[in-house]
């Protein structure tokens, strides 16, 4: 098949938002700025309780395919729905966005994964996941033939709650690595990396993933420090490349003997910060891709970033098509 930029592998989710006030996360028990599993149960008790609210197709990885072929470059997909009504708008969603997308849908229960998603005045947003349908994605899942053909292919960190999403991980892996290809992941959250530190440090040292990408936050959790600068050199010194965003510090970039450090670019409001991480390694990983410079693939991902937290309105998936900035604008951003 005709060569392909990244391959996102992740839980495929309908995002549920709406907005609340602080109060809300208080009296329901929702960790503020995290991604909270929950059960069926729970996510009907939330939903019960949301006020109105805007459905879109979503998930981390999911966002950033679509992010990806928002900038004119070749994305797929590797998610489980089912086949229901949330489904339905999940294959819709994505196909619209411009991203290959072949895996088959499930048959019977669970159903397509949901998240409630909680913006509260600051514009952090509090996720309440119930993953249904994704923890059915296994090996049988992987199909060859994208994988070969995909530059990198990029996971999600969550993707390591369902069990069997490991296998199809670590399949995935081994045909990319045998066809030259790298195998990237973003660490997702800090809470998942508390589940899975080790785990996450045996991919990076072991060589089964070659870029990672990370927040502060994400990046201290996992080597348990309160110094970003240890942080970074022991990421540094684990990975082939390793990608620290910093919120409005921008980001930093760190490859053996390397550090690059870009600013955020200035936004005029802050909306919601829901997918900005999804969409800073979209910016990225198409710079990236398509043999831009280091300093440039982290100049595309700030500025991606900082467009999708200051865009107004339901969003499905974080693509930079619904902010109205296409590749050629970006394009010549950088060149200016």
């Amino acid at each position: 098949m005709e060569e392909l930029d990244v391959l996102c592998v992740g839980n495929a989710i309908v995002d549920i938002i709406a907005r609340c006030e602080d109060d809300f996360l208080i009296e329901n028990q929702i960790t503020k700025g995290a991604m909270n599993l929950i059960d069926a149960e729970r996510a009907e008790l939330l939903y019960s309780r949301m006020g109105p609210a805007v459905e879109a197709s979503g998930g981390s990885a999911g966002n950033t395919a679509a992010g990806i072929a928002s900038f004119g470059g070749r994305s797929a997909f590797f998610g489980k729905v089912a086949r229901d009504a949330l489904g339905d708008i999940y294959e819709h969603d994505i196909a619209a966005q411009g991203v290959v997308f072949r895996t088959s849908r499930l048959e019977g229960p669970p159903p397509t994964a949901r998240s409630m998603i909680f913006v509260t005045p600051d514009g952090e947003r509090s996720m309440n996941t119930y993953l249904g349908a994704c923890v059915e994605l296994g090996p049988e899942d992987v199909d060859e033939e994208i994988v070969a053909a995909s530059k990198v292919t990029y996971f999600e960190g969550y993707l390591w709650d369902p069990p069997r999403a490991k296998e199809a991980i670590r399949q995935c892996a081994k045909i990319a690595h045998a066809h030259g290809r790298e195998v990237s992941m973003t660490l997702s959250d800090p809470f998942c990396v508390d589940r899975y530190r080790d785990e996450f440090l045996d991919l990076m040292r072991s060589g089964t993933v070659d870029i990672v990408f990370s927040n502060e936050h994400e990046a201290m959790s996992l080597y348990q420090t309160a110094s970003l600068e240890t942080a970074l050199d022991a990421m540094e010194a684990d990975c082939k490349l390793a990608i620290v965003t910093r919120s409005e510090h921008g980001s930093t970039v760190a490859r053996k003997g390397e550090r690059i450090s870009v600013n955020a670019i200035e936004i005029a409001e802050l909306v919601d910060t829901t997918g900005a991480g999804d969409l800073y390694a979209s910016g990225f990983l198409h710079g990236y891709t398509t043999g831009r410079s280091l300093e440039d693939c982290a100049h595309l991902g700030s500025l991606a970033a900082g467009l999708v937290i200051q865009q107004i309105g339901p969003r499905p998936h974080r693509s930079l098509k619904q902010a109205g900035i296409d590749s050629g604008l970006i394009a010549a951003e950088l060149a200016g």
